[in-house]
């Protein structure tokens, strides 16, 4: 198992039941509004780089997260009861971290909150989505998105087999609907253009005999002149 999400579970007494150090290929956990009032209890992932702990109840004691979770890159701890900067500074032995989310915590109403967080860690990039001059972190979702437009460019390039065996099977039924339509109109436009046909060809046949009755005819009157013809020749 690489990622976990638990968001919405209930822990008891600090910790959630069945996770466990048997998780050591988890890189992404997800305990958002579990009522966790602290992480003394949080299993050693040392894979684990993307924990979200929105929405609970923790004041303290994030030193926890170097000793278990050294390849932190992403942390959020948005709505917690985190409330001054000497709680944030155990997160200094974090040197993976690049983004941190404190947002709707009372920490975020000192004065001067951001400009302190980014001199206490000077390791992190973002600070509750931005960085120091104000430029938005980009959204992992979107990058995933992005891939998987990708994915649907080469899918579409390459197709699967079943797909296209699912189009030609709907395109073989419209057809035969189709076909079976065209058979019944074909069949009485067929038998109308056979008689239609059968008449032209009574007319035609008709037609041809006369012709050849005239041609016989032209050929008998040059039977009779010849034999003629030849007696007059044979006089002179």
């Amino acid at each position: 198992v690489t990622e976990l999400v638990l968001d919405n579970c209930r822990s008891s007494n600090g910790e959630i039941e069945g996770l466990n150090d048997s998780f050591k290929e988890l890189q992404f956990l997800s305990m958002a509004n579990v009522e966790l009032t602290s992480l003394a209890k949080l299993p050693t992932l040392s894979k684990l780089r993307k924990l979200e702990l929105s929405d609970n109840v923790i004041s303290g004691g994030l030193e926890v997260l170097a000793e278990r979770c050294p390849n932190l890159t992403y942390l959020n701890l948005s709505g917690n009861k985190i409330k001054d900067l000497g709680t944030v500074e155990a997160l200094q032995n974090l040197k993976n971290l690049k983004s941190l989310d404190l947002f709707n915590c009372e920490i975020t109403n000192l004065e001067d909150y951001r400009d302190s967080i980014f001199e206490l860690l000077q390791q992190i990039t973002y600070l509750d989505g931005f960085d120091q001059e104000d430029n938005e972190a980009p959204d992992s979702e979107d990058d995933d998105d992005e891939g998987d437009e990708d994915d649907d460019d080469d899918e579409n390039e390459a197709g699967p087999p079943g797909e296209y065996e699912e189009e030609d099977d709907e395109d073989d039924g419209a057809s035969d609907l189709g076909e079976g339509e065209e058979e019944e109109e074909v069949g009485l436009s067929y038998l109308m253009k056979e008689e239609i046909q059968d008449e032209e060809d009574d007319d035609d046949y008709v037609e041809g005999g006369d012709e050849e009755e005239e041609a016989e005819g032209v050929r008998g009157e040059k039977r009779k002149r010849e034999p003629e013809d030849e007696g007059e020749e044979e006089e002179d």
